[in-house]
């Protein structure tokens, strides 16, 4: 996918909104790097009622470190259901959070804090769209001959991926080992047609990486 900025007043009005909420949450380090571009996000100043600030994943965590926020909590896994179950989460019925983001995606972290009670400012401060694939992108695939692997991070990305490629180039691809790293993502996988599927721990590269050379040592 490609990621696009957006800039625009409502955004940045957006943005300061969900700043001001007690507790924050950033769903990926793109989301980090694009709120920067609009407000600063140290702890001082405009943001100094952010009480609490999550991540959706450790490298979202070392996104928001690296601008400045040094306390950050994280789940273990990088999914929306682990985040969802850390204790700061666990009552939010009444409470106003801040939620920086793109727009679509899953939904389903947005979901269920409102069905818990909160009141959500949703920025969103990028925006997602089907990257280009042109005739080189197919001729590799062809060439790989179904011997290869594919890390799948985003059922997103896969629907455009697989819609973008011609016919052989994408039958190409399913051949390949898909590499996964959720139980939503290894039925995504198998549902577009992948017949052997790996799954990771976590979807950072090296857990990727250390599932599928376990699987290649089998």
């Amino acid at each position: 996918m490609r990621l696009t900025a957006r800039e625009d007043t409502p955004t940045r009005t957006a943005l300061d909104v969900a700043l001001q909420c007690s507790r924050v949450i950033f769903t990926s380090p793109a989301a980090v790097r694009h709120a920067v571009r609009l407000r600063m996000l140290n702890p001082d100043g405009q943001n100094a009622r952010i009480r609490q600030i999550f991540a959706l994943g450790g490298t979202t965590r070392t996104a928001l470190r690296r601008a400045g926020i040094a306390q950050v909590l994280t789940p273990r896994h990088a999914t929306s259901e682990e985040l969802l179950a850390l204790p700061d989460l666990a009552s939010v019925a009444g409470a106003r959070i801040g939620v920086i983001t793109a727009p679509e995606g899953r939904g389903l972290l947005a979901q269920r804090l409102r069905d818990s009670g909160a009141t959500l400012a949703i920025a969103e401060v990028y925006a997602r769209t089907p990257a280009r694939l042109n005739a080189t992108h197919a001729k590799r695939l062809l060439n790989a001959r179904g011997s290869g692997a594919v890390c799948v991070t985003s059922a997103e990305a896969l629907r455009n991926v697989l819609g973008a490629l011609p016919e052989d180039a994408r039958a190409a691809l399913l051949r390949c080992v898909a590499v996964v790293s959720s139980e939503r993502l290894d039925v995504c996988t198998r549902e577009a047609g992948f017949q052997t599927v790996v799954r990771a721990d976590a979807p950072t590269p090296g857990s990727l990486l250390a599932a599928l050379t376990a699987h290649a040592s089998q």
